[in-house]
C-alpha cells in the first residue's frame, strides 16, 4: 500500500477543512493510500515536519493555507526529497491554490489530488528561506501579515485591500537598487515591489496568466514607482486594475536570480509570511524544485511579455 504524509494546520482561515477530515481520509484510503496525519501547533511545525517524514512517502498532502503549504515546500526542498505534494487550501486568501486552479472544496480538492499527476515548479529561495509564489516589500507588504487572523476570516480579501488603501495614503517610499544576473539594475523609490511566481499577490495584484509560467525557471519582477503627484498615483492605480505593464508607473522583468538591496529595516514578506530585511538579499529561482499534483499545464512559452 502506498504511504501518504498529511499534515494538516487545523487553524488554518475558518476551519472549514476541519469537519471534513475523516471524508478526505476516506477519498485517500480509496485510492490505496495508507494515511499518516500531523497537525501543525506552532508556526515551523510543517517544515519540521515535512524534512523528517516526505522522504519515507509516496504522497505529502497539505491543508493549510498559503503560509502553511510554503512550510511544507520548505520542508521538501531542505530535505532533498522527490516526492509529489498535494495542496488542499483551506486558508483565508489561497493566492497560490488560485494560481494552480485548485477547487475551493476541500473534498474536490482531495478527489483532483488522486486523480491528478505531479507538475514541476518552480520554488524561490530567498537567502536560507524558500517560497513558492511570491517575495514582497513595500505598500501593500505589512497587510498580510498585521492583520489578525479574526479580520482576515471575515474580510477575506477586503481584509488585504482596506490595509494597502491605508498605507497607499501615507505614500511611505522604498528605495531599492535590484541587480539582475545579467548586470541590468532598476534602482530608484518605490510603492511596492513583488518577486512572484504566480499570477495572484496578496489579493490585490492580477498578473495576466499568458505572461506567467511557474515552471520556466524566470521570477516575474513588479516594481511599481513611487508617484510624483496624484496625476500619477491616478495612472499607477488604472496600470495596476486594467494591467497596462508598459505604463511608465510600472517597471515590469524577468529574470533567474537577483540581488535586492534596500535599507535594512525595510521587511519582506514570504508568501504572506514576514521575513527580515537586510542591505543585501539574493533571491533565486530554483527550476523545478517541486513536483505539485494536478493537471497538467497548459505550455506558456509563447505567451506574450510585457
Amino acid at each position: 500500500m502506498k504511504q501518504l504524509l498529511l499534515i494538516m494546520n487545523p487553524a488554518a482561515g475558518t476551519k472549514k477543512a476541519n469537519p471534513h477530515l475523516p471524508e478526505i481520509l476516506s477519498v485517500f484510503g480509496r485510492a490505496g493510500y495508507a494515511c499518516t496525519v500531523w497537525m501543525t501547533q506552532k508556526r515551523g511545525d510543517g517544515t519540521a515536519l515535512a524534512a523528517k517524514y516526505a522522504g519515507d512517502a509516496d504522497l505529502v498532502v497539505c491543508i493549510g493555507g498559503d503560509g502553511t503549504f510554503n512550510e511544507v515546500i520548505s520542508g521538501l526542498v531542505q530535505s532533498g526529497a522527490e516526492t509529489p505534494v498535494g495542496y488542499i487550501p483551506a486558508g483565508s486568501t489561497n493566492d497560490f491554490a488560485a494560481s494552480l486552479g485548485l477547487s475551493k472544496n476541500v473534498i474536490r480538492a482531495a478527489q483532483d489530488i488522486v486523480a491528478g499527476q505531479p507538475v514541476p515548479y518552480d520554488v524561490g529561495r530567498f537567502r536560507d528561506r524558500y517560497f513558492t509564489y511570491v517575495a514582497s516589500f513595500g505598500a501593500f507588504t505589512k497587510t498580510s501579515y498585521a492583520t489578525s487572523q479574526s479580520v482576515k476570516n471575515v474580510l477575506g480579501h477586503l481584509a488585504y485591500i482596506l490595509g494597502g488603501v491605508k498605507e497607499l495614503s501615507s505614500l511611505r517610499r522604498y528605495h531599492v537598487r535590484l541587480t539582475l544576473e545579467d548586470g541590468r539594475q532598476e534602482e530608484g523609490d518605490y510603492l511596492f515591489g513583488a518577486v512572484s511566481n504566480s499570477t495572484s499577490v496578496g489579493g490585490i495584484l492580477t498578473l495576466d496568466p499568458e505572461i506567467v509560467d511557474m515552471n520556466d525557471g524566470q521570477f516575474e519582477l513588479l516594481l511599481v514607482k513611487y508617484p510624483s503627484g496624484m496625476g500619477a498615483l491616478a495612472e499607477t492605480i488604472r496600470a495596476l486594475t486594467t494591467q497596462h505593464y508598459d505604463s511608465p508607473s510600472l517597471i515590469f522583468r524577468t529574470a533567474r536570480k537577483l540581488l535586492a538591496e534596500a535599507d535594512p529595516g525595510m521587511d519582506w514578506t514570504l508568501d504572506g509570511e514576514f521575513a527580515k530585511g537586510s542591505s543585501r538579499i539574493e533571491i533565486e529561482n530554483l527550476h523545478s524544485a517541486v513536483r505539485i499534483m494536478g493537471r497538467e499545464r497548459q505550455k506558456l512559452s509563447g505567451g506574450r511579455k510585457p
